[in-house]
């Protein structure tokens, strides 16, 4: 019988610069495997394993063979005899050869679960390497033995199974927070991420669990049922966007998602939950509306991910995320993703994650995208109507417009209120452009079929409030402009955030007007920080910075360091028998 690696380097060596596509080379090699007498999933299995060997490099769907990295040649089968001695040795020392492998993980409060079998194959960067991936990137990494973890170079470098890289094939590398986090989540180590908006957070967050779940099922024992992994997102469009990547990328490994939010029936959802779901992206409010009708069981989860959580603080679902963790195994592995690392943050940190590792890429400030061109324009509130369909033309948007003539393919618009929105869309649509919105006084069925439209450029304007400046997450948007300035300087940077994703550039236009003059000093600051042009009339306003108001309680908030209580509603009740 043929091995699997001998017949991979057959196939490499027969085509030309010993390079081919992993599918096609896959399919060729289990085939062979097969007609030997290996059955379809051992062969597939083989497979895998083999093209982890350091004579095999994948990069972007393409395997090839590297020279002079060949390991020592493979052992024939051992007689009956020495093979039970050498697996009684091994039941001596079961973790030996993962322990000289993988970094020793820290101890911890909680039960750590057993190391993941990919650890053993990840190959992070050398120390002089990982110290200059670091200061080219600005990434700190701190937390205990946060040392040992070093970023991998490539996406062959994780060990994961094949099946769970093609959601990366037409990337050529990791991001910088996946190739820095992957090694403490591969090791199962509870991990907060803090990075800008369009970094690939949900593929590093997710991919070393999916990992997990797949080697599971590939053994054939399938792991335990029911809930194993729990993302939350603040909004229901983040939770869309997130639950899409995780569908796509646990596609190649016949592992499903569910997602879960408000605004749409709920009895649908449930059935998605009572046919089995190993994997639930939701929003706090309507999975805790589920948790309590006894549609969804959170018992089983061990592992937790805190997705955008800044902004779920800021929402005031606090209390929510409490109650949800409670209802968790204290054994979860939890993850904790924030674009910001803000006091709030970091007191719910210590609470609910166990000696985490922190990774932080860029300023630990709040910072914008240096791949976004920003154009600050201060004009009068009566300029902002005719200026706007200017803008567009500036930019060669609508009209049929595209990027072979020197065009953009979407453009994303910005208004502060749901009727500012709406009127801005009618607006658009008289002057003959192909624009559409979205917004709050929409239902969720009109929200996703404008996002949809959207997406797939048959409207290649977005006229959006802030409802969408975090749960918009869609590469080809080249040009942000803000028809009305938001309400925080937060808000500005996830706005703006919306384009420059995936590692591409982006521009951003701002129509700022004497009414937002309270932020022209943090307006300025986020603009020198990132290197942009600062027009002299936005200077004169001033450079004084705004103290931050409680969302709540305004200026009179109080200088806590957490986030504040929830507002109590109390409930008169006149039914008494002394009236």
């Amino acid at each position: 019988m043929s091995s699997a690696k001998k017949l991979i380097k057959t196939e490499l060596k027969k085509s030309p610069n010993k390079k081919l596509e992993l599918e096609k080379l896959k399919r060729a090699v289990v085939a062979q495997l097969e007609a030997s007498g290996k059955s379809a999933k051992k062969a597939q299995k083989a497979f895998d394993a083999k093209l982890q060997l350091p004579c095999f490099a994948v990069k972007a769907g393409i395997v090839q063979l590297v020279k002079g990295a060949d390991e020592a040649p493979e052992a024939p089968a051992p007689a009956k005899a020495e093979k039970e001695k050498k697996e009684k040795e091994k039941k001596r020392k079961p973790e030996a050869a993962e322990a000289a492998a993988a970094p020793a993980p820290a101890k911890q409060s909680k039960t750590t679960a057993a190391p993941s079998k990919t650890m053993g194959a990840m190959r992070m960067m050398g120390a002089a390497q990982a110290t200059e991936y670091h200061k080219e990137h600005n990434i700190e990494v701190s937390g205990s033995g946060a040392e040992t973890f070093r970023p991998l170079a490539d996406f062959a470098d994780t060990g994961f199974a094949a099946a769970v890289l093609e959601c990366c094939a037409k990337f050529a590398k990791p991001t910088p927070i996946q190739a820095q986090c992957w090694p403490m989540l591969i090791s199962q180590r509870d991990t907060i991420g803090v990075a800008e908006t369009g970094s690939g957070k949900t593929v590093a967050f997710f991919l070393p669990v999916l990992d997990r779940l797949y080697a599971e099922r590939s053994s054939g024992g399938g792991g335990k049922r029911g809930v194993r992994v729990l993302i939350l997102a603040p909004t229901r469009e983040l939770a869309m966007q997130t639950e899409e990547v995780c569908k796509a990328a646990g596609a190649a490994c016949g592992i499903g998602s569910v997602c879960i939010y408000g605004g749409v029936p709920k009895g649908p959802q449930k059935q998605l939950l009572r046919d089995g779901a190993s994997v639930v992206v939701a929003t706090p409010g309507r999975l805790l509306d589920l948790s309590q009708e006894g549609a969804i069981d959170l018992s089983g989860v061990d592992y937790m991910v805190l997705d955008e959580a800044d902004r779920m603080l800021d929402m005031g679902f606090e209390k929510d995320v409490r109650t949800i963790m409670a209802q968790t195994p204290a054994t979860r592995r939890t993850v904790m993703f924030t674009a910001t690392w803000p006091e709030s943050i970091r007191s719910l940190a210590e609470e609910f994650l166990s000696d985490p590792v922190r990774v932080s890429i860029g300023s630990q400030e709040l910072t914008a995208n240096h791949r976004v061109k920003q154009t600050v324009e201060v004009v009068d509130q009566s300029q902002k109507e005719g200026r706007l369909p200017q803008l567009l033309k500036k930019y060669c948007v609508g009209g049929g417009s595209n990027k072979a003539g020197g065009g953009v393919d979407r453009v994303l618009v910005f208004a502060l209120y749901k009727k500012e929105a709406a009127r801005v869309e009618q607006m658009l649509q008289r002057g003959g452009h192909k624009a559409i919105a979205i917004h709050g006084d929409m239902t969720q069925e009109q929200r996703t079929r404008a996002l949809q439209q959207f997406k797939d450029g048959s409207m290649p304007l977005l006229v959006a409030t802030d409802v969408a400046a975090r749960g918009l997450d869609i590469p080809d948007v080249e040009v942000v402009i803000n028809y009305t300035f938001p309400l925080t300087i937060e808000d500005y940077i996830h706005r703006i955030g919306r384009t420059g994703r995936g590692g591409k550039t982006g521009i951003s236009h701002t129509l700022f007007t004497s009414f937002d003059k309270a932020h022209a000093g943090a307006l300025q600051n986020v603009l020198r920080e990132a290197s942009q042009e600062v027009p002299q009339d936005l200077i004169n306003f001033g450079s004084s910075v705004k103290k931050k108001e409680h969302k709540m309680y305004g200026a009179f908030g109080g200088d806590a360091k957490g986030p504040m209580k929830a507002a109590t509603k109390i409930v008169f009740n006149n039914d008494s028998d002394d009236d």
